[in-house]
């Protein structure tokens, strides 16, 4: 399966759900926004959203600072 990440192209050999894309690069558990063909998706609904071939994916991380 082939999707763009940011504008990156990225290929996966099975299906998966937005989570588990997550957790493949190392964004579990961080302060994340995620939209998926131009459709935000709230985190609640993450481990049943899921991702498709094509789908266009951007992922906003939250970098606090001072």
């Amino acid at each position: 399966m082939q999707v763009l990440i940011n504008g990156e192209s990225h290929q996966f050999d099975n299906d998966m759900t937005i989570s588990a894309l997550l957790q493949q690069s190392g964004l579990a558990g961080k302060r994340v926004a995620v939209e998926v063909n131009e459709t935000i998706v709230p985190k609640s609904q993450h481990a049943e959203t899921r991702v498709s071939e094509g789908d266009k994916i951007e992922i906003i991380h939250a970098i606090g600072g001072g």
